[in-house]
């Protein structure tokens, strides 16, 4: 696995991918970006075309690790950008799309004619086009919206910029495999924490696009400074969390261990690391890891964010909590948000539970009894009990119409 850093839509994205990984791929499968599509995967369908350091190129045939440290603006980069807004009405007014899958690729194509061509003619703008194909339209209308908005940015004075603004020779994102991302460009968490050695099994993304985000809440019989203090000792609260167990010693920045959860017959440990962050002046911290399970080939990212404040009284506490998480792999089948949030729900209870024990134990400076829900994660039993559930409202409410 190769450890790699891209800047995409001016975000540092990290992840370890194999060296074979394309950056479709790459944005894909590990960040949720699918506004960039994937056709023939050989370079020749242009549906995959994006803008790595400023020029078109397939994603598709364009590998992640030769592209450390580039510039990459996908379609949903370009969402606040004049020109990409100007075709995008001219291909509506146009009928200049109909399916839509090759549209991303289209739009990001035409942008670049109409960015660095003066005047083209239609044959010139179809031989520009001619990497990327559309199998619905016939290219009439995508020609006509291409050409609707050269001729409205010319007569408004907009000149072509010579080459697109091109700055090297040689392929897209050329002159950056093995080098380093510029320090200006790195947001300050990532200054801060290096990549962890290789045999922690996987390293935290430096940012990731969640699938879903959750807000949980609950409140403990202990005062504030009491959780507080509890929330900084990264062993005490792993022993709280389901089927989670550390694999070394860890820091107040950075902790690696392996999670195990069980879906039916199959059982996945996912090794990886967090990165830890707390504010002392709000009470808040941020928790950021990933982790990858070697069997099925899956990889999870999440995010904790956390805040400690006062509860109703003075002894007790409130803990407000906001989960990002991304799964990919075989057990992504079981990300669907809604069972997600149902298993989140009781997950947070069996933390919030297995907290103020481990607190009321150490208040009487006794042992800390075994957690609930210890061991392995039951993913399935757990999702299976959350579906007895809704199936037991559902009919108590068909009887309560009744």
């Amino acid at each position: 696995m190769t450890a790699v850093s891209i800047v995409v839509n001016g975000r540092i994205l990290g992840a370890e991918v194999e060296p074979r990984t394309s950056v479709a791929d790459f944005l894909r499968e590990t960040h949720n970006l699918t506004g960039t599509h994937v056709g023939c995967e050989h370079g020749v369908c242009g549906a995959c075309t994006l803008l790595i350091d400023g020029v078109p190129a397939r994603s598709c045939i364009a590998l992640a690790a030769a592209c450390e440290s580039a510039d990459v603006t996908t379609i949903e980069g370009l969402e606040g950008d004049e020109i990409t807004a100007e075709l995008r009405d001219a291909f509506k007014r146009e009928h200049a799309l109909q399916c839509g899958y090759c549209t991303p690729g289209m739009l990001v194509s035409a942008r670049d004619i109409v960015l660095r061509m003066e005047a083209p003619s239609e044959r010139h703008i179809r031989v520009a086009l001619s990497g990327n194909l559309c199998r619905c339209t016939g290219y009439v209308g995508i020609v006509r919206a291409t050409q609707a908005v050269l001729a409205a940015r010319r007569a408004r004075g907009i000149a072509a910029i010579p080459d697109g603004g091109r700055k090297r020779l040689g392929p897209a994102g050329s002159g950056h495999a093995g080098a380093a991302a510029p320090a200006a460009t790195r947001p300050a968490a990532a200054l801060e924490h290096e990549a962890p050695p290789e045999e922690a099994g996987a390293t935290a993304p430096l940012d990731f696009a969640p699938q879903a985000i959750l807000a949980q809440s609950f409140t403990v019989e202990h005062p504030p400074d009491t959780v507080w203090a509890f929330f900084g000792r990264v062993a005490d609260v792993a022993g709280c969390l389901t089927g989670v167990t550390l694999t070394g010693n860890p820091t107040d920045r950075e902790a690696a261990g392996r999670m195990r959860v069980k879906v039916g017959p199959m059982v996945a440990e996912f090794n990886g690391v967090a990165r830890i962050a707390r504010d002392e002046s709000t009470r808040t911290g941020e928790i950021v890891g990933s982790g990858k399970d070697k069997r099925s080939q899956s990889q999870t990212m999440g995010s904790v964010r956390y805040s400690v404040l006062q509860g109703p009284t003075a002894e007790t506490t409130q803990v407000d909590l906001s989960i990002g998480y991304a799964l990919t792999g075989v057990l992504a089948q079981f990300s669907r948000s809604g069972l997600v949030r149902d298993v989140a729900t009781r997950l947070t209870a069996a933390f919030a539970a297995n907290l103020e024990t481990r607190l009321a134990s150490d208040a009487a400076g006794e042992a800390a009894p075994p957690p609930q829900m210890a061991g392995e994660f039951n993913a399935g039993s757990l999702m299976m009990s959350v579906l007895v559930d809704r199936f037991r409202r559902l009919v108590a409410a068909l009887l309560g119409r009744s």
